[in-house]
């Protein structure tokens, strides 16, 4: 099994910014595609950047120009800068990837999540 653990979260004020980073541990033989997702209390959980493996990014409109994802394949994690915190930004961020593990199975992982609160 492929396991994530999420790390960087805590308390931030507005216009802070806080660094995100997910890693990766188990039998794997490729990433494929890596995500952050966040939950709000009381809403749908939603994308908030990915990343392909060729690179591609993709950003909700809701952070672009203020986060930033990247992937580091030696290292098998995968971070989210957020910069120009706002209040809204206060959810839990989750990290989620595809993988083949050194099985020959494809496999896609979920984090824990970690807490993020943007106060002023």
């Amino acid at each position: 099994q492929v396991q994530l653990v999420e790390s960087g979260g805590g308390l931030a004020p507005v216009g802070g910014s806080l660094r995100l980073s997910c890693a990766a541990s188990g039998n794997i033989r490729r990433m494929f595609d890596m995500r952050w997702d966040r939950q709000i209390p009381g809403k749908q959980r939603e994308l908030v950047a990915s990343v392909t493996s060729g690179g591609s990014t993709t950003y909700a409109d809701f952070v672009k120009g203020r986060f930033t994802i990247s992937r580091d394949n030696a290292k098998n994690t995968i971070n989210l800068l957020m910069n120009s915190l706002e209040l809204e930004d206060t959810a839990v961020y989750y990290c989620n990837a595809d993988f083949l593990t050194t099985g020959s199975q494809f496999q896609t992982s979920w984090g824990q999540g970690t807490q993020v609160t943007v106060s002023s």
